[in-house]
């Protein structure tokens, strides 16, 4: 899918033309949004009023952060409403109705563990392409309907996952920091919403990250790899410990507090990493979870096993929403 990096130009109204300028870097796109009425005439008057800084496109391996990010779709009385234990927000993508329909028919759907209060949230950028119109006018009927959705105005693909983080933290903190903690997980993944809570009734209520802990990883200098860095974005070898994209908790002081740290940070386009050098910046390690409770490799299903787990990732062609009802009937697990 193609990336793009999004550029308001504020002096401009609300209502929007874009454009799209091919970009040489990892086939994204610059948009530049342009209000529908401004004429020539306009444009002329106000560029001759004032020199603009000219765009200067942070490159492959940045994104466009710290940026005044806005939403589109929004839940703003949910958490005061509801008054969560814990939030857990589920980043996936705007067309990916059938996703989040099953994670709303599974663990999804448990609004109450061992007598705290769990909200669901879907984090979501701007579609982009033909079909972007149709796909929001989509997205605010499933709004109306679950009340579940948030949607930021940045572009929603792989390389802005940076941007989709650093937005749920500052949605966390704008409109749910009386909860506990939140978690972020990975639309394929399977939780034992319990057995987190469980987890967290035991829990700092400060400065706590936990999940997969990654330790010693390499920065990858070989240009063909995904998770490429140059020297010159990143000149350290090592990457500091950091909890793993595809589910992890925080308590929710440190929302305020990563945001803060990122304006010291080059914005890496490598999420998990980019909150792990976050974190370093704070003096905070991630937490070891307990052993076996988080699995980057899908735990094949029983009622046993996956009654120890926390979270787990899942296997593309596995009914989830089958082995969610199979594990919540009544009887022994193991």
């Amino acid at each position: 899918m193609n990336c793009y990096s999004v550029v308001k130009l504020s002096v401009f109204s609300s209502a929007y033309w874009i454009f799209s300028l091919p970009s040489l870097v990892h086939s994204c796109w610059l948009l530049i949004l342009l209000s529908s009425r401004v004429t020539k005439k306009t444009l002329e008057t106000q560029t001759a009023q004032r020199t603009a800084a000219p765009y200067v496109s942070p490159g492959p391996y940045l994104v466009e952060y710290p940026y005044e990010y806005h939403f589109t779709i929004n839940e703003e009385l949910k958490c005061k409403q509801e008054k969560p234990f814990v939030v857990l927000i589920v980043q996936v993508a705007p067309r990916n109705r059938a996703h989040r329909d099953i994670i709303r028919n599974s663990w999804g759907s448990e609004k109450l563990a061992n007598n705290q209060v769990v909200a669901l949230f879907f984090l979501l950028g701007m579609q982009t392409g033909d079909d972007a119109e149709q796909v929001h006018r989509q997205l605010l009927q499933e709004s109306k309907e679950h009340q579940d959705l948030i949607q930021g105005d940045f572009v929603d693909c792989y390389k802005n996952l940076t941007i989709k983080t650093m937005v749920m933290l500052e949605w966390l903190n704008s409109y749910c920091s009386s909860a506990a903690y939140a978690m972020k997980i990975d639309s394929d993944m399977f939780l034992n919403v319990p057995n987190l809570v469980n987890l967290l009734l035991k829990a700092p209520r400060t400065n706590y990250m936990t999940g997969l802990v990654a330790h010693g990883a390499a920065v990858l200098r070989d240009p063909k790899s995904k998770w490429y860095l140059p020297r010159e974005i990143l000149s350290e070898d090592v990457y500091p410990f950091y909890a793993l994209g595809l589910g992890y908790i925080l308590s929710l002081d440190l929302t305020k507090k990563l945001i803060e740290a990122s304006r010291h940070i080059k914005p890496l386009y490598i999420e998990d990493v980019y909150l792990g050098l976050c974190m370093r910046h704070l003096g905070i390690r991630p937490t070891e979870p307990p052993s076996y409770s988080f699995h980057v490799f899908p735990v094949r299903y029983s009622r046993c096993e996956y009654s120890k787990i926390i979270a787990t990732t899942t296997l593309q062609n596995m009914d989830r929403v089958w082995i969610w009802r199979d594990f919540k009937k009544p009887g022994r697990y193991c």
